[in-house]
């Protein structure tokens, strides 16, 4: 006696296999407020299929945990909150992911490809004895990623048949997930016990007027051409009439203009404003892939063959010195 067996499609498989994943994102913060990077993972995190659930860890990150529930497309919000979770050390927060992990039996776990990520997943994912896939800008299938290497100047398609799939995300590529609309669950989960291995002393953070370089809608950023760090006052005043944050080159921070918080690159920071406006930067690889994906690209430069004008939407073969002070005035009218 034979059984018939149904045949699926491809297509129908794909969503089978979508309805059996879970996801937990682990959230960046501040205990206030949650960084914007997180709602990109969340959106990555949706294509993959299944249920999204995220994780706040920290010492008083109920406002955030809160924020996190009304977030579109997040079904759970996991709470630990310890005093040993302050700071966001990776060597505390690793045994509470894997617990979580070990308790939910996530099949994929991720975060923003920024300097929180990037410290912790890879740890989590030794610890799980699985390869982590760094900076994916596409989700092709729960199993498939696309990510960029050699300094975003190239793309790999990557299979990853883990058992558990722990990943960073490429925010420029993802949209943010819509920030109301959601009503997820919220369920306290027990701290792991402090490992002891660092301590989290202080932070000494800059205050300014300016917006946070990564989230604004305009940036202004200078290289090694300003020859100094006092000459990147031209680019301040030029940024408070645009409204703008201020970026440099790994050149410029090299040389010492300005603190390597403020680098824009393949090492540093990742943007993508409506407007970036690069002045006296050559534009090499290892800069371009931290800024190629802004929506309009400005260039201003001496230098006629500088690689940046191959990318730039507007170009201005001129002296930076003459003519940002000039752009400056312009605006004052």
């Amino acid at each position: 006696m034979y059984k018939a067996i149904k045949k699926t499609n491809p297509r129908q498989l794909s969503f089978l296999l979508q309805r059996f994943q879970s996801t937990l994102v682990v959230a960046e913060h501040n205990n206030d407020k949650l960084t914007p990077i997180t709602l990109n993972a969340i959106t990555a995190a949706s294509k993959v299929g299944g249920e999204v659930s995220c994780l706040v860890a920290g010492t008083n990150c109920s406002k955030v945990a809160e924020e996190i529930s009304k977030v579109k497309g997040v079904k759970k919000v996991l709470v630990a909150q310890h005093d040993a979770y302050k700071g966001a050390l990776p060597e505390e927060l690793t045994p509470l992911i894997l617990a979580t992990q070990k308790q939910f039996n996530f099949t994929h776990i991720c975060a923003g490809a920024s300097a929180f990520g990037k410290n912790l997943l890879p740890r989590v994912a030794a610890k799980l004895d699985v390869a982590p896939v760094s900076d994916i800008i596409e989700v092709k299938s729960p199993d498939t990623f696309v990510r960029t290497i050699y300094a975003g100047n190239a793309l790999s398609t990557v299979k990853c048949n883990e058992s558990v799939k722990v990943f960073t995300v490429r925010g420029t590529s993802f949209e943010a997930a819509t920030v109301e609309g959601g009503s997820a669950a919220t369920e306290q989960v027990s701290p792991s016990s402090p490992m002891g291995v660092s301590e989290w002393l202080e932070q000494n953070l800059t205050k300014s007027d300016r917006p946070e370089l990564t989230s604004a809608k305009v940036v202004v950023s200078g290289g090694r051409g300003l020859k100094s760090g006092d000459n990147f006052k031209l680019l301040y005043d030029l940024a408070d009439k645009l409204n703008a944050a201020v970026g440099a080159s790994r050149a410029a921070v090299d040389a010492g203009f300005v603190p390597n918080d403020m680098q824009v690159g393949q090492t540093g920071k990742i943007v993508a404003p409506e407007l970036y406006i690069a002045v006296g930067i050559s534009g090499a690889i290892q800069h371009l892939a931290g800024m190629k994906d802004s929506k309009t690209i400005v260039a201003i430069n001496k230098d006629p063959e500088a690689p940046i004008f191959q990318v730039a939407d507007y170009g201005l073969v001129a002296d930076l010195f003459k003519a940002v002070p000039e752009m400056t005035e312009a605006l004052k009218k």
